[in-house]
């Protein structure tokens, strides 16, 4: 059976999805830092460049594209683990042989980047070595553990222990490194596959063997593995299950990787295996008994195949030669078993031709000259230091080195003068006249005098550039809808001089506001005054620089929160609650702080018709919102009044409207409830008073017998009023007041329900014509 194959999948457009700024300065990396949400991970390629992985704004990402220090913005894909599947592929690659013969890949170290490696089993655990977790293992002892399967099955081809249980690997003493850069749902980021292939180049092992890929290219991944190639690491990965041809997946395509197809237990190509020009060696992929988490699994893929060239790999790697010798062993110690080249490659890898080679010193015959193309060094704005390695010279006695080099996306190579070597080793080639700030790219050339030829891979790099840089300073003079922004211009690099300005916006919000301009034509400060800003709110701006020369910077966002208006405290009186025969809750609510920090906030009560007030402990709040008391000691079926009071810690109090209640009578009755109750004026403008009042009551006992509202002038004085005869557990209503000739004028609304018991319940609202 075959599995699902590698797909990188491009996430959904949107701010909050990550992806990767290719940097290749300080200030390209600065630049990003500054205008992520959220940086995520941070990648090292050397002389490459850098990367950094995050979560971006769309805007952030359109500046970062046209920035002088970056080299490319791309989403974080995501990578998924190639195929799945007796050690038939072990005995068909002569494995077996070459361990009878003494070679075992000791001494050799290959990690193993996918899934993880189950710990503790049997069959790997006495070849495990250090490991490391990208995506963690929950739950499990070692965080590189393998809570997916698939590293396990490949560990187990390329490096299981020969101890007469289980299955043997292709390198039975190698070392063997989990580098868990998939998760237990079978994905990992391209991000995470970088950061796992950076840090097995910056451990110094031996081989990289990734049963992974995507159907598309991306920068980050490019460079992880051009850095881990230029360190010495041979990568090795599958080639994919999408059975077509010209359709190798990546890493798998790169130059710098060596692509694996797979093969069925009579030399035939598999059906689902991806070929192409890329693939490289053929390995056995279809029905592969290896370990699984817990036991033993037989699956089928490029992802088995690829192992099984790792493991070989490491047999040859383990007698100390490089990368690409081991590589060149590995291609002319290749059985050819008759497929086209662009299914086999070389041929299906040999373990025990290659083997013999390695330990012969590369063959025991005529090999190829070979050199390979290391980092630039001394990079400045118009020269560089190429640098390469003559690694093997084949049967020649010597051999010219230069290199060639051109203008990134161009046609036409420029060379370089000409070093004769008569023995392997480095050299190097100073170049001038580049243009700064451009992308090039450069490859390290080998003329043999036996007439072999051998040309490295391209390696880029950028000349630097002296941008402007602009800085970002706090704000001052910061009011409720006003402030003063300030910058500085720090450099102004190439330039006779720069226009500064700012941008500013409410947080959360896409649109950015533009201030004028200042041109300055030296270093120094700037400062520009905004108002219309709306009061408490949360502002974020930048300080800009668009230099004479073109080149332009962006200070990172800083934040400022305008000033709140200082209005007054503010307390409301709500309905009581819970009323009993000797107890009460009473409730209120701080609607408005004004410019204070807090306030305390209680009540007061008292019995109707009684001059002292009763005052509760107080409870500060720092932010508005209801609050309650519960009292006790009050007498059975007596009418009481209270009001809300807050004292805020800048001096300011208020006291809110009064409500009145009634106690239960001990006799066990319910006092009527009032449970809606609004006032509103028609606001005539007439000199009249057009007042309506809208209740609802309600009775537990089922026995309302009255509503009566009453309408009280300024002074006191009843002036009308309104009586409805009710009955039965609920009722609602409707009173009108007419009065004419009044003017402005403020009136008091009392609403007394009474039930049959001669229970009630009061509350007055206040309106004003």
């Amino acid at each position: 059976m075959i599995s699902n194959e590698a797909i990188a999948k491009k996430p959904a457009d949107g701010s909050a999805e990550r992806h990767i700024i290719g940097t290749k300065s300080k200030r390209g990396k600065r630049a990003a830092r500054g205008r992520a949400k959220e940086v995520v991970n941070e990648l090292d390629f050397g002389d490459i460049g850098q990367a950094v992985v995050g979560r971006f704004p769309p805007e952030a990402l359109d500046a970062l594209r046209n920035h002088a220090g970056v080299r490319y913005v791309e989403p974080d894909g995501q990578v998924e683990a190639i195929g799945e599947s007796l050690p038939w592929g072990v005995d068909r690659i002569d494995a077996d042989v070459a361990h009878s013969n003494g070679e075992t890949g000791q001494g050799a170290d290959i990690a193993i980047i996918d899934s993880g490696i189950d710990s503790d089993h049997p069959d790997l655990q006495a070849n495990l070595g250090t490991g490391y977790a990208v995506e963690t293992c929950s739950g499990c002892d070692e965080p590189w553990d393998d809570d997916n399967s698939h590293g396990t099955h490949c560990a187990g081809i390329a490096g299981a222990v020969d101890n007469t249980e289980g299955v043997v690997g292709g390198s039975t003493e190698a070392t063997l490194h989990a580098v868990k850069v998939i998760g237990d749902d079978g994905y990992a980021s391209v991000s995470g596959l970088a950061d796992g292939i950076q840090w097995t180049a910056d451990q110094g092992y031996d081989v990289g063997s990734m049963s992974l890929g995507a159907s598309d290219s991306y920068s980050t991944l490019q460079d992880a593995c051009q850095y881990a190639y230029d360190k010495g690491v041979l990568l090795v990965a599958a080639a994919g299950n999408d059975g077509c041809s010209g359709c190798v997946r990546y890493p798998a395509a790169y130059s710098t990787v060596v692509a694996v197809s797979a093969t069925n237990s009579d030399d035939s190509i598999a059906s689902y295996s991806s070929t192409g020009d890329e693939v490289e060696l053929a390995a056995p992929g279809t029905y592969i008994y290896s370990t699984v988490p817990g036991g033993y699994s037989t699956k089928s893929g490029t992802s088995m195949a690829c192992p099984h060239v790792s493991g070989v790999g490491g047999l040859v790697m383990a007698h100390g030669h490089s990368n690409t010798k081991a590589r060149q062993i590995l291609q002319d110690t290749a059985e050819d078993i008759g497929l086209s080249s662009d299914a086999q490659g070389y041929g299906l890898v040999d373990a025990e031709a290659a083997a013999n080679a390695a330990s012969d010193g590369g063959g025991g015959g005529d090999t190829n000259v070979a050199v390979s193309t290391d980092g630039a060094s001394s990079v400045g704005e118009t020269s560089v230091t190429f640098n390469g390695s003559l690694t093997d010279l084949g049967g020649a006695s010597s051999a010219d080195c230069y290199f060639e080099y051109r203008e990134t996306g161009t046609s036409t190579w420029s060379t370089t003068s000409t070093q004769t070597l008569s023995s392997t080793g480095t050299f190097s080639q100073s170049v001038s006249g580049l243009e700064d700030g451009v992308d090039y790219e450069y490859r390290a050339v080998a003329d043999a005098s036996d007439g072999d030829t051998d040309t490295g891979s391209s390696v880029t790099f950028t000349t630097t550039d002296d941008p402007p840089a602009v800085t970002t300073d706090s704000p001052t003079n910061v009011a409720d809808s006003s402030a003063t922004l300030n910058g500085s211009l720090t450099d102004l690099g190439n330039a006779s001089s720069a226009d500064c300005y700012f941008e500013y916006r409410e947080s959360g919000t896409s649109s950015w506001s533009t201030t004028s301009v200042q041109t300055l034509s030296s270093t120094g400060s700037f400062s520009q005054d905004i108002s219309g800003l709306s009061t408490g709110t949360d502002y974020e701006f930048r300080a800009i620089t668009d230099a004479s020369d073109g080149d332009t910077d962006t200070g990172s966002s800083v934040s400022f929160t305008t000033s709140t208006s200082d209005t007054s405290v503010a307390v409301a009186t709500d309905q009581e609650s819970s009323v009993g025969t000797s107890s009460v809750t009473l409730n209120g609510d701080l609607t408005d702080l004004g410019g204070a920090s807090s306030a305390d906030c209680a009540f007061k009560y008292r019995e109707s018709g009684t001059s002292t007030w009763t005052e509760t402990s107080a409870q500060t709040l720092s932010s508005t919102g209801s609050y309650s008391e519960s009292i006790s000691g009050l007498s059975s079926g007596t009418d009481y009044e209270f009001c809300a009071v807050a004292d805020a810690s800048d001096g300011d109090t208020d006291t809110g409207s009064t409500i009145t209640f009634t106690t239960d009578s001990s006799s066990g009755g319910n006092a009527p409830a009032i449970d809606s109750y609004s006032v509103t004026e028609a606001g005539s403008p007439n000199p009249h008073a057009e007042i309506t009042a809208k209740w609802s009551v309600s009775d537990a006992d089922g026995d309302l017998d009255s509503v009566l509202v009453e309408v009280f002038d300024s002074s006191g004085s009843l002036v009308d009023s309104a009586r409805t005869s009710v009955s039965g557990g609920s009722a609602s209503g409707t009173d009108k007041f007419k009065f004419k000739h009044v003017g402005k004028a403020t009136y008091d609304l009392t609403l007394t329900v009474t039930d049959a018991s001669g229970y009630s319940a009061t509350q007055t609202k206040q309106v004003s014509s």
